[in-house]
């Protein structure tokens, strides 16, 4: 019963999700940042290129 108590008591387990979870989110944002600037930063390749050669840019 004491094991029981003892067990149910314990928080390392609830830091080590908590950590998880963060780690997650973390990774979520990286890939929305990665994401939106990746299409901002192709938008101005195509407007280099577009420029250089006279709109002939896939």
């Amino acid at each position: 019963m004491n094991a029981i108590k003892k067990f149910f008591r314990e928080e390392d387990g609830a830091a080590a999700v908590e950590y998880g979870l963060l780690v997650a989110l973390i990774a979520a944002v990286i890939v929305g940042v990665v994401k939106i600037l990746g299409t901002v930063i192709q938008g101005a390749f195509k407007t280099v290129c577009n420029a250089i050669s006279a709109g002939s840019c896939p």
